[in-house]
């Protein structure tokens, strides 16, 4: 599907066909190319949890307010913006930039430094905004890619997540943006027209705020 197409035709699907089987090289293809996202410095602070089975997703659900479509998806990506990313990925990302030509050798401090700086240390506000800032575009991508490659999404942040980190051991100090339940539309349900949304002069200025 053609990426405007994809981006004008998404929408957020609140009834998902049951029992239909999502393949996890059909996941895996989802990912790959939702992973092709950007993220500041290359960082790719993001990491996800793939729920499919019957038994875990009813544990999802409980965490996630009892919300049908948990269950009813083929499956719900735990979505995890990682404040560690930097420490973690920015060697890896240097050795990258430095071996395709994106900066010389005498430059690595400097931008690692510059990491130091923009980030903030691990425990700070700001490095949980990046975290987060940037498993947003990274969830973005995957709804798109979802779309294009015939699927259907719903963003969700509407669950307790103390309740998910315990029963999915994720470590306390990641961040849980959303979970995006992905699957098919079920079948016989017709979407109504899209809501509301505002006209581009009520919220774009140029030049000045």
């Amino acid at each position: 599907m053609d990426v405007i197409q994809a981006i004008k035709e998404r929408r957020s699907i609140n009834f998902f066909e049951t029992g239909k089987e999502l393949a996890d090289d059909k996941i895996g293809e989802l990912l790959e190319i939702a992973n092709l996202s950007p993220s500041s410095f290359n960082l790719q602070p993001w990491r996800v949890v793939v729920v499919k089975s019957a038994e875990r997703k009813k544990v999802l659900r409980q965490c996630a307010f009892n919300q049908p479509k948990v269950e009813e998806a083929s499956a719900v990506l735990i979505m995890i913006a990682d404040p560690d990313a930097v420490e973690a990925n920015v060697e890896r990302m240097l050795d990258s930039w430095q071996k395709l030509g994106y900066m010389k050798a005498e430059m690595r401090e400097t931008y690692k430094g510059m990491t130091q700086n923009l980030y903030g240390t691990v425990d700070s506000l700001k490095r949980k905004f990046f975290a987060i800032k940037n498993t947003a575009l990274f969830a973005m991508n995957i709804m798109i890619a979802a779309k294009g490659i015939g699927l259907e999404t719903h963003p969700m942040d509407g669950f307790d997540e103390g309740c998910i980190k315990k029963e999915f051991n994720i470590p306390a100090d990641k961040i849980i943006p959303m979970l995006i339940a992905v699957g098919h539309l079920k079948t016989g349900v017709t979407l109504l027209p899209r809501a509301f949304r505002r006209e581009i002069k009520e919220f774009v200025k140029f030049e000045s705020y």
